[in-house]
């Protein structure tokens, strides 16, 4: 398991307003809140990946079609999730990139839904149950 992933980011305020209307949802917490970077931790102590958020020290701009960071997933318990997740993107005012929706393709039963933040990284909110399972 990866202890921590660290994401550089142009605008730190701007990421940090936004993640924060987020991650209840992908159930993380907040972690570490200091005016050089943010993070968070999964919830209630579970086990999982650390996220953390630093300034980007240089500019350039970011393409997940680029070498470097493709995409971040995060798993979810039920598909309603799912639906919660792409619902708030959307207020957040993400570019909604697929929808959710079945992705065969990748394995039976994955369902997700992707956008984009601020940044333009795409996020992913995955569900590997079956619908209706618990």
């Amino acid at each position: 398991m990866l202890g921590h992933i660290g994401v550089n980011v142009r605008d730190l305020v701007q990421a940090k307003a936004y993640y924060d209307n987020l991650m209840p949802l992908l159930e993380f917490e907040p972690y570490i809140a200091a005016t050089d970077q943010f993070a968070y931790r999964p919830i209630n102590s579970k086990p999982g990946t650390f996220l953390f958020f630093y300034p980007a020290l240089e500019e350039a701009p970011y393409s997940r079609h680029h070498p470097g960071l493709q995409h971040l997933a995060f798993m979810v318990d039920s598909r309603a999730a799912v639906h919660a997740v792409h619902a708030k993107a959307q207020v957040l005012g993400s570019e909604v990139v697929h929808p959710p929706r079945l992705f065969p393709q990748y394995r039976p039963h994955y369902y997700a839904t992707f956008w984009l933040d601020p940044e333009g990284f795409m996020l992913e909110a995955v569900c590997l149950r079956e619908e209706g399972s618990t």
